[in-house]
């Protein structure tokens, strides 16, 4: 085995989970990336608009990149490019129409255009990346047009990525499934299959895009009122049909949300959405029809807070607002965590008098993910010598590999991965040799900073139990200057106030009398280590928080000190003669941060770093 070819194939997000998908190739120093796409935040990350896969294997290995492929414009399969982009440069990236196009607004606004080169691809085109590589992109069926299987060709043998996919014998676009070639390379041999899991526990075959076509015509044509629909914005078939049903019923449409609007211009670009020009009204002159001629096509299928149609439930929408006697139609189903979100805004929808269309057997969404059936077929066409399942959580992954083994490949060409795991694969064996780093990298809401472990674990912390400020003034006779100030912020106290701070401010007398004469010294002047004493503070002042509250609260500790500072370059012994070590002072406890020492003016101040800013501590009770 150790001298036959071996490739690397490394997933840094996609497996166990649904969502930023982003491959690895590797056969000896040259790497090529399959798509690069993010997932959405969870209720237990505050502040975060964008979770990425952990790059630290390509930004440490950025020199061996050669480029990348796309499979399709699915968020979760291009999202996160614009962000690898500002780390490390990717030479090239090919891809459908449609992804490309998409893309090429995200480089651009994330002022990254310029770090790559974009190549638009056909079916059936074969593109080279590096010295290693040579990609074939398969025409496949999906939810969204211009969708791609991908066949790679490698020194170690011919790997198949299936991409998203189900098999649709009736498209939307007429773009058919391109099954014979996949059969093609069946025939002459497939080294490894890797395939798209998500509907692994769903048995029969997911139902063609065309199915929703008649249920959205009668809901819309039984609506007497306005209709407003909401679906995937990158939904380009279910887009095309809605908006052929409203030309037919004689419905102008408007259009709302930004993601929505840029679907839409560049799908018409290409083709892939036919339909006059002025079947379109901006949303001022809707008012110039009757409601039974209007149709909005919306964002918001998955409640998302800023999404056009969650702010119309919420009556803050600047133009739109929703009226008693509209119909609103959901068109999507809620992708796995938004289930609560979309909820409360049906009923929010509802409580302003709209007739809201919604759910599995009102027949107005299918998947864009093959079922049972089809991951079979998939299977047998390939037919290849190893299987890797993907794309999908771990139940899924297993009932897929179940399957395969069903249809006769062998337990141990079966591998089950996590992310991060190295799969190498060769002509005699596939196995896990290695793990690189994985997890995620977490996006603030600004959309530029990134929001490392100890800032997410605070503001879980802030949002669980709130926060706890306290400003301590101490004067040069190692008192306290004036009682406490103490500022709360979403704390449950169990007692008074005036206790609370009068057990503050006891806690921090004791500390003082007990420990002043370690920081503080005389020689000439007066010298004080007001950082260490800080430190001493706050760690006896936890203390006793933690026996007077049952919560834990985030406590940020203000020392007000009696004049200007100036910090030494490195510690000096104290009273006692002992030189200080740094002391280990934040908001978990476990971020050195440097004893310096600080001497004592005449006017009043506050502890400052050499930047002159006050200095602060925060700990947890």
């Amino acid at each position: 085995m150790t001298n036959t070819p071996a490739l690397k194939i490394i997933a840094l997000g996609g497996l166990h989970e649904i969502g930023k998908n982003t491959w690895v190739f590797e056969y000896n120093n040259e790497i090529m990336l399959l798509d690069g796409g993010l997932s959405f935040p969870d209720n237990m990350m505050p502040g975060v608009n964008v979770v990425l896969p952990d790059m630290t294997y390509l930004r440490d290995n950025k020199h061996k990149i050669k480029g990348m492929i796309v499979t399709h414009g699915h968020e979760d399969h291009i999202g996160a490019i614009s962000f690898h982009l500002k780390q490390f440069e990717i030479p090239i990236i090919y891809g459908p129409r449609l992804a490309m196009a998409l893309l090429e607004d995200k480089l651009k606004e994330a002022g990254v255009l310029n770090r790559t080169e974009l190549r638009r691809v056909m079916p059936r085109d074969v593109v080279r990346v590096g010295s290693s590589f040579f990609v074939e992109f398969i025409r496949n069926t999906h939810s969204i047009c211009d969708s791609f299987s991908i066949a790679i060709n490698t020194p170690a043998g011919l790997v198949i990525h299936s991409g998203d996919f189900k098999i649709d014998h009736t498209p939307v676009d007429g773009e058919f499934f391109d099954l014979a070639r996949l059969a093609e390379h069946g025939e002459k041999g497939v080294l490894a299959l890797i395939s798209d899991s998500t509907n692994a526990e769903v048995p029969g075959i997911t139902p063609s895009e065309r199915a929703v076509y008649p249920n959205l015509e009668r809901y819309i044509r039984a609506a007497t009122g306005r209709v407003i629909i909401t679906t995937f914005a990158s939904s380009v078939h279910r887009v095309s049909m809605i908006l052929d049903i409203a030309d037919k019923q004689g419905r102008v449409v408007g259009v709302v949300g930004r993601s929505m609007l840029n679907v839409i211009a560049h799908a018409r670009n290409l083709g892939y959405i036919k339909c006059r020009d002025d079947l379109f009204q901006p949303l001022q002159n809707l008012r110039h029809y009757r409601d039974d001629q209007i149709l909005i096509l919306t964002t918001g299928s998955q409640g998302e807070p800023m999404s056009a149609l969650t702010r119309m439930a919420n009556r803050s929408h600047k133009q739109l607002e929703v009226r008693d006697g509209d119909t609103v139609i959901f068109s999507a189903n809620p992708i796995p965590g938004n289930t609560i979100p979309v909820v409360r805004t049906i009923d929010k929808l509802m409580a302003l008098g709209a007739n809201v269309i919604y759910g599995k057997d009102k027949g107005i969404h299918v998947s864009g993910h093959g079922a049972q059936e089809e991951h079979k077929m998939m299977l047998a066409l390939v037919r290849p010598k190893f299987f890797f399942p993907a794309h999908g959580e771990l139940r899924m992954l297993k009932q897929h590999a179940k399957m395969a083994a069903d249809m006769g490949i062998p337990k141990e060409n079966i591998v089950i991965a996590e992310n991060g795991d190295v799969v190498e694969v060769s002509q005699s064996a596939i196995r896990i040799v290695d793990k690189v780093p994985s997890g995620v990298e977490l996006v603030d809401s600004s959309r530029d900073g990134m929001v490392k472990g100890d800032v997410l674990r605070d503001r879980q912390q802030i949002a669980g139990d709130g926060i706890f400020t306290i400003a301590v003034s101490i004067g040069l006779d190692g008192k306290l200057s004036a009682m406490p100030d103490i500022q709360l912020s979403g704390v449950v106290l169990p007692m008074e106030r005036s206790l609370i701070i009068a057990a503050i401010s006891k806690a921090i007398e004791n500390s003082l009398a007990s420990c002043w004469g370690n920081f503080a010294r005389n020689i000439g002047s007066l010298e004080v280590d007001w950082v260490g004493l800080r430190g001493q503070l706050e760690k006896d002042l936890t203390r006793v928080l933690r026996q007077q509250m049952q919560s834990k609260p985030m406590i940020v500790f203000l020392l007000q000190t009696p004049g200007n500072v100036t910090q030494s370059e490195t510690p000096k012994p104290n009273a006692l003669g002992v030189t200080l070590k740094p002391s280990k002072v934040s908001a978990s406890g476990a971020v050195d941060k440097p004893v310096v020492n600080t001497k004592v003016a005449e006017t009043t101040g506050a502890v400052t770093s050499s930047a002159g800013r006050r200095r602060r501590t925060t700990t947890s009770v």
